[in-house]
C-alpha cells in the first residue's frame, strides 16, 4: 500500500462554543480524490484550512508523509497547492500578472507557459485585461489556471466550481480525473454534483453557516 501523503489524526475543532468536528481521522493516499461533504456551517472550509496549514485552532495532529507537519513545514508547502473559495487575485493586475505572482517560487515558468494555462481555462485574449474588468467566473478561471501548471502532489481545493459555467465544470472534472489517474491527490469541497469515479467522501455534521 502507498504511504499517505497527509494524515489527519483525531482532529477536534470548535467555533463559537460549537463543535465543528471531533475525533476526525483519515489519510490522503496518492492517486485519490476525497470530497468533504456536509451542510453549510459543518466545518468544510475550516477543515481544508486546517489541512492547508492556515488554521492552527484545532486539537489533534496532521502528518506529512508520516511525520508531524510542524517538522516538515517547508516540504509540505513545496508539495501542496491550496486554492480557497475566494479567487485570491488582485483586481488591478492582469490575468497574466496574477498568474506570475501566484506561481512565484514554484520554479521558472515562462510567460508562454502561463499564457497557455490561461488559454486552457478559457481566457485566451484576456491575458492583458485588468481583472477588475472580468466577470466573477473569469476571475475564478484566473485562479484555476494554476492547476494547469501545478506539479504539487497534493491539491486542497475549496469550492473551485463556484461561478464556473457548464463547459468549465466539465473541463475541471476532466482535469481532476486526469490528476488522480497520474497519481496526484485531491481533497475538495463543492456544492456541485461532482462526477468522478472512485471518489471517496468525508461527511461532516450539521451546523450554522460558516
Amino acid at each position: 500500500m502507498s504511504e499517505p501523503l497527509l494524515q489527519a489524526v483525531n482532529l477536534h475543532c470548535e467555533r463559537d462554543d460549537r463543535t465543528l468536528f471531533r475525533d476526525l481521522s483519515f489519510s490522503i493516499l496518492p492517486g485519490t480524490l476525497i470530497r468533504v461533504e456536509g451542510p453549510n456551517g459543518s466545518g468544510k472550509t475550516t477543515l481544508l484550512r486546517v489541512l492547508a496549514g492556515l488554521n492552527d485552532n484545532v486539537e489533534g495532529d496532521v502528518l506529512w508523509r508520516g511525520q508531524h507537519r510542524r517538522h516538515q513545514r517547508e516540504a509540505f508547502l513545496q508539495n501542496t497547492l491550496y486554492i480557497g473559495h475566494r479567487p485570491g487575485i488582485k483586481a488591478m493586475l492582469t490575468p497574466l500578472e496574477n498568474l506570475q505572482a501566484l506561481t512565484a517560487g514554484r520554479g521558472q515558468l515562462s510567460d508562454q507557459v502561463l499564457i497557455q494555462a490561461l488559454k486552457g481555462t478559457g481566457l485566451a485574449g484576456f491575458e492583458g485585461v485588468p481583472c477588475r474588468r472580468l466577470s466573477a467566473g473569469q476571475q475564478r478561471r484566473v485562479a484555476l489556471a494554476r492547476l494547469l501548471v501545478s506539479d504539487e502532489p497534493l491539491w486542497i481545493l475549496d469550492e473551485i466550481f463556484t461561478a464556473i459555467d457548464a463547459q468549465g465544470v466539465e473541463a475541471l472534472e476532466r482535469l481532476l480525473m486526469t490528476r488522480v489517474a497520474e497519481g496526484g491527490s485531491v481533497i475538495v469541497t463543492t456544492h456541485h454534483d461532482l462526477q468522478v469515479p472512485n471518489m471517496q467522501r468525508i461527511q461532516l455534521g450539521v451546523g450554522d453557516d460558516v
